[in-house]
């Protein structure tokens, strides 16, 4: 018996979580049929992934797929995801694993972010010289996550060819929200939109509703809006349904199984750290490497 275990991040904000678990009820009658298909949190929320796992298991399945909810491939689908398979596979040797892909930069999530601009009514395609949209990701040390928002920033642009485009993170690297935000008005900005490039509603949502008010007060001859995040956006659907059909496959690229940097990580972490309690510290681990050339294998043996 086959099953997916879905991993969210998990909040402080019980509404973020409840969005989650939502969108996967919607999501599940759209996906493969005789699969068990379980939710299971990160952090700050109920089960974790142990428990996620132990759950399948106890309905009967023989093979698990853990597939990430999180749109970029940073510390927690590189190393902490995998770390908990570990686990999983001594305390459940007759049992298969595989592990599937972030959303990551995929062709609908850039649609998704173009339709969030157009959805503010702010901005028409080609019609106003002087708005910016500021793409704004969690931000975190992970080299590869932080660039693939840079990446995703362009091909926004190509699709929506708004004047000025920017991209920013708010928290733990550079550049700010508030760095950016003073660009785009140097660059001529007369109206700004900010795009959050986040799954759902939490803690950071609310915050960043808080700052573009600020923004308001502290230029008042400039627009702000924040536009929405992803989401139930019908297209997510889409995005998520690859990457479980993917996994069910076994068609993922998934090459951290193999990663000698994530054991050396492993090291300066917390072995026992299970996620099973409420915490309010970060997770932004160094995973800063090339996996050029290494094994692409999805299945977790």
């Amino acid at each position: 018996m086959k099953a997916v275990l879905f991993v969210g991040h998990g909040s402080r904000d019980r509404e973020g979580n409840e969005q989650i678990r939502q969108f996967i009820d919607q999501l599940i009658p759209e996906l493969e049929k005789d699969v068990i298909y379980e939710t299971c949190f990160l952090e700050f929320e109920q089960p974790n992934i142990a428990k996620g796992i132990d759950t399948c298991v106890t309905k009967g399945a023989t093979s698990v797929a853990l597939v990430p909810l999180m749109l970029l491939p940073a510390g927690h689908s590189k190393i902490h995801i995998p770390h908990e398979i570990d686990e999983a596979k001594e305390k459940y040797p007759a049992v298969r694993f595989t592990y599937g892909k972030p959303i990551g930069i995929h062709y609908e999530a850039v649609d998704i972010c173009k339709n969030r601009v157009l959805e503010t009514g702010d901005y028409k395609e080609g019609s106003d010289e002087k708005t910016a949209v500021i793409l704004l990701g969690r931000g975190g040390s992970d080299a590869d996550a932080n660039s693939d928002l840079f990446k995703i920033t362009r091909l926004l642009w190509e699709k929506l060819r708004v004047p000025i485009i920017e991209t920013a993170f708010i928290g733990v690297t550079s550049p700010s929200l508030e760095e950016a935000v003073e660009k785009t008005i140097r660059l001529g900005a007369e109206k700004v939109i900010i795009l959050p490039y986040f799954l759902f509603t939490g803690v950071l949502i609310k915050r960043l509703e808080n700052m573009t008010e600020q923004f308001r007060v502290a230029y008042p001859g400039i627009s702000f809006s924040l536009a929405e995040y992803f989401g139930f956006h019908p297209k997510l659907k889409i995005v998520v349904k690859d990457r479980v059909e993917e996994v069910l496959k076994g068609e993922v690229y998934m090459n951290c199984d193999t990663c000698q940097y994530r054991f050396e990580a492993m090291e300066h972490i917390d072995h026992h750290h299970h996620h099973d309690h409420d915490h309010d510290h970060h997770h932004d681990h160094h995973h800063d490497h090339s996996h050029e050339g290494e094994s692409e294998a999805a299945t977790v043996k």
